[in-house]
């Protein structure tokens, strides 16, 4: 059960950031929208910001959606993992990736079912969430196979999704 009301599903007002909302979401508003809609300001920014996240970045769909599923997990925000376990799979991840995905030190020391590159960023998503400050040593493996710009990219999905893991945990937005 939300704690706080979500606005109405059909919302109409105000019309252009909800028409905006809706185009994002193929016509549709999530729980999620629907409570970020208490605010208008609130949801026009995160609108905006989470549309570059999604859909900007130049960082490979797979590891954006594995570091977001990863902090899902870790957050406790199973509205989260079951928004974007898909996209991950839509993205190259598989079925078994997504299984193991709920014990992420388990999948970050499976090297049969995790590549470098994904093993990295659920080290990377595992420092950054369980303890803020991220170890040299985990930042090193980032390092080593991400360019800058998808080093950056990588943290900044992972500190984004912490931020909307919260939002839903600490409000108890359900899955539609």
């Amino acid at each position: 059960m939300p704690r706080v009301p979500y606005v109405p599903a059909d919302l109409a007002e105000p019309a252009d950031l909800v028409a905006a909302i809706r185009a994002r979401r193929g016509g549709h508003l999530l729980n999620l929208d629907r409570m970020l809609l208490r605010s208008p300001p609130l949801a026009r920014g995160w609108n905006a910001y989470l549309r570059a996240v999604r859909s900007e970045l130049t960082l490979a769909p797979r590891l954006a959606e594995l570091a977001m599923c990863v902090v899902a997990v870790l957050n406790g925000a199973d509205y989260e993992f079951g928004q974007h376990a898909p996209l991950f799979v839509k993205a190259g991840g598989t079925d078994a990736q997504v299984r193991a995905m709920r014990d992420p030190d388990a999948a970050l020391a499976d090297s049969a079912l995790f590549a470098a590159d994904e093993r990295a960023a659920i080290a990377l998503t595992i420092d950054m969430t369980r303890h803020v400050h991220v170890r040299d040593d985990t930042f090193a493996r980032v390092r080593a196979l991400l360019s800058e710009q998808h080093t950056v990219e990588l943290v900044g999905v992972i500190a984004t999704y912490n931020m909307v893991s919260r939002f839903l945990v600490a409000l108890g937005v359900e899955p539609e």
